[in-house]
Order: C-alpha cells, then sequence, then structure tokens
C-alpha cells in the first residue's frame, strides 16, 4: 500500500493554490458581472436575484450530496468509498462558503418571495393562515439552524479524518460511525425544510410533502456526477492516478445510474399524486410549467434529465471510462441545474424560458468561489483518508 501511494501524487499541491487565487478572482468578476448586467433587462434587479438563488441552490445541493455520502458511507463501513471520502469532505466543508453567500439571497428576499411583503398577507387567508411559518425573522432563525447543523457535521467530519492522517487512530472512524447514526435524520430533516423555504416557498400558496426528498434525490444524483467530473480532472492533472481506479468509477457510475431512476421516480410521483387530487392550490404550479416554451422545457427536463443518461448508464463500459463517465457526469450536472432553473423561474418569468447571459455569468461567478472555498478548506490536506484503516481495502477494491 505504501508504495502505490508513494508513486501516486495525493496533494492538490500548485492545482490548490490556483483554485484559490482565480476562484475568487473569476468569482468575483463573474457575479459582478450577472449583477450590472441585470440592470439592462426590464425586470432589473430581480433577474439578477432570481439566477442568484438558482445557482446558490445548485452549488448547495452538491455540498448538501457530499454530506449525505460522507454519512452514508460511514454509516454502512463502506470500504470501497475511502479514496474518495476526503474529497467529498472538502466539498461538504463548503456548506460554510454557503453560508456567506447567503447574504445574496437575503438582501434580493424582496424579489424572491412575495410574503416578505405585509400587503400580500391583507386579503389572503391561506397566507394568513401560513403567517406565523412564513415571516422573515422566522425563515432566517431556520437558515441559521440548518446551516449551524450542517457546518457542524461537515467541520467534525473533515477536522476527524484529517487529524487521523497522522495520528491512525482506528477509534476515529469508531466515532465518526456513531456520529452519522444521527447526522444522517439531522441531515435529511433540515435539507427537507430547507428546500421548502428556499425553493418551494417561491410560491406560498403551493406545497408537497415530496419535494426535500425530490431536492434531496437531486442533490445526490450531482455530487456523483461532479464526482465523477472532479475525479477525472485531478487524474488528468497526474493526481490520484494509481489510487482511484475504473473500479472505483464503476461505483460511482452506479449511484448514477441508481439516483437518476429515483430522481425520476420522486419527479413522477409528486407529478401524478398532484395531477391525480386536480386541487387547484396543487395543480397550479405544474400549471404555469406546462404553459407556452415551460412546456417544452418540462419535456427536455423529462428527456435530459432522465431517459438520455438512463440509457447510457445502462452500459458496463461507459462506468469504467472516466472520460466517458465524466462525460456523463457534465451532461447531469447541467440537467440538475436546469431542474432548479425550472424550479425557480416561472413564479417570474411566464410562457418562456429567460436562460440568458445572465445565468451564465453568475453560474461561472458562484462556481469560481466554490472551487476556491474547496481549496481553502482542504488547505494543505492529503486528498485521500491516510489513517483510515479500510485505505488497503479501498486500495484493493475490485468491482464485481
Amino acid at each position: 500500500m505504501a508504495k502505490r501511494l508513494e508513486n501516486d501524487t495525493i496533494d492538490l499541491g500548485s492545482t490548490g493554490a490556483s483554485f484559490l487565487k482565480m476562484g475568487a478572482i473569476v468569482g468575483a468578476i463573474g457575479l459582478a458581472i450577472a449583477l450590472f448586467g441585470s440592470f439592462t433587462t426590464e425586470m432589473k434587479l430581480e433577474r439578477f436575484f432570481l439566477s442568484y438563488l438558482v445557482n446558490f441552490a445548485f452549488f448547495l445541493s452538491l455540498s448538501i450530496g457530499a454530506l449525505f455520502f460522507i454519512l452514508t458511507q460511514h454509516i454502512g463501513r463502506a470500504g470501497w468509498s475511502v479514496v474518495v471520502r476526503r474529497v467529498s469532505e472538502g466539498f461538504a466543508a463548503n456548506v460554510g462558503l454557503m453560508l456567506v453567500l447567503f447574504i445574496g439571497v437575503f438582501l434580493g428576499m424582496g424579489q424572491l418571495y412575495s410574503w416578505t411583503n405585509p400587503e400580500a398577507f391583507a386579503n389572503d387567508p391561506i397566507l394568513q393562515g401560513k403567517q406565523p411559518y412564513l415571516n422573515t425573522q422566522f425563515f432566517l432563525i431556520r437558515i441559521l439552524v440548518y446551516f449551524g447543523v450542517w457546518i457542524l457535521l461537515t467541520q467534525y467530519f473533515l477536522r476527524g479524518s484529517a487529524k487521523q492522517d497522522s495520528t491512525k487512530d482506528p477509534k476515529k472512524t469508531e466515532r465518526m460511525q456513531m456520529v452519522s447514526a444521527p447526522g444522517i435524520p439531522l441531515t435529511a430533516i433540515t435539507v427537507t425544510f430547507a428546500s421548502f423555504d428556499l425553493l418551494m416557498s417561491r410560491d406560498p400558496h403551493w406545497f408537497s410533502t415530496i419535494f426535500g426528498v425530490y431536492y434531496f434525490a437531486g442533490s445526490f444524483l450531482g455530487y456523483f456526477s461532479l464526482m465523477a467530473v472532479f475525479f477525472c480532472f485531478l487524474q488528468s492533472k497526474g493526481m490520484l492516478k494509481e489510487t482511484v481506479t475504473p473500479d472505483h468509477y464503476h461505483d460511482i457510475g452506479k449511484y448514477m445510474f441508481g439516483f437518476t431512476v429515483f430522481w425520476a421516480y420522486i419527479a413522477f410521483s409528486q407529478f401524478m399524486l398532484i395531477w391525480y387530487g386536480n386541487i387547484p392550490e396543487e395543480t397550479v404550479w405544474y400549471i404555469r410549467r406546462f404553459e407556452g416554451g415551460w412546456l417544452n422545457a418540462s419535456y427536455f427536463l423529462l428527456i435530459g434529465h432522465f431517459i438520455i443518461p438512463f440509457f447510457i448508464l445502462l452500459f458496463r463500459e461507459i462506468k469504467r471510462i472516466p472520460a466517458a463517465l465524466a462525460a456523463v457526469g457534465v451532461w447531469i450536472l447541467a440537467m440538475h441545474w436546469f431542474d432548479l432553473y425550472w424550479i425557480v423561474m416561472p413564479e417570474s418569468i411566464k410562457g418562456h424560458v429567460g436562460i440568458s447571459w445572465i445565468d451564465i455569468a453568475c453560474f461561472i461567478g458562484m462556481g469560481g468561489l466554490y472551487l476556491a472555498g474547496f481549496a481553502f478548506f482542504m488547505g494543505r490536506k492529503s486528498l485521500i483518508p491516510e489513517g483510515d484503516p479500510r485505505l488497503e481495502e479501498s486500495l484493493e477494491f475490485k468491482n464485481a
């Protein structure tokens, strides 16, 4: 095992410094372009905040997916995933960055959420009934609670795992397994309510008890897709070439396939139950997405988010070729972003799909900051958990 690690590059090195410097620069420029560019549109500042929310929800979902991955691997005492877990710990720790980026959502609350306007409650008995929950003060308290839980968990696993690199203490793994047990339901509850608050409350009349699972499914699928892309990128830069093998990619591909199906199942379940119930306050949400250009967008989401990756990932060979799996990962990430766009935008952009260069600039900007955050939290840490007692099992892992 030691010889194998000696022959491989297992740290970011100069690439980490580039991520930190260039990510911060690109992030600031991208968000600035999106912000000032929004004033050239009819919607003015509202257009920027809508794009900001889409991208905020997207990058937050990747960190949430990474956290779920860490928790499930620890609770399942998984051996195969040890070599890919440290990178996951770095991406999960980015929830701290996302808390800082939430300032943008906070500043745009008046543009994003109609329930922040006191006049909206005046003649609306439904909103009046929801006012104890849908008010700015309680909303911000809940957001702080959600991020507090996520930051505590992600920092615990990243710091504990990094410390184990030097101590080699196997008891640290046992303690992380124990923390994972309550960590899973805590994360599930907070993610569910966060999706209600950040996304579902865009239409304060609409509700879906399955919406939290829908967001979780996209988050988990999105993160596995990010893993395929990121590890392929690292190996193209000479890192982890011998450590992460086609067998590891194969398992990542299996998760991508499984959660492609799971996302489609949850999406259909939500639609079918609302269609069957035929209650106006529920169906209106889908009606907006079946009008004008949004109808074509809905069909595109079905084909692009489910049918295309489903049939591609059926092939075993695709899952064992890093470049091929990474290409599928890029496509799924694009579809995951478009899914969130489809959730956020129709409340404000009626009848047509308004993807613009502002959305692209905002994505590049927040993406740059996200990579910078990853480099910051990883610091000089190893890209693999060198002290994990199951590391050798992971290095020798062979997929059936």
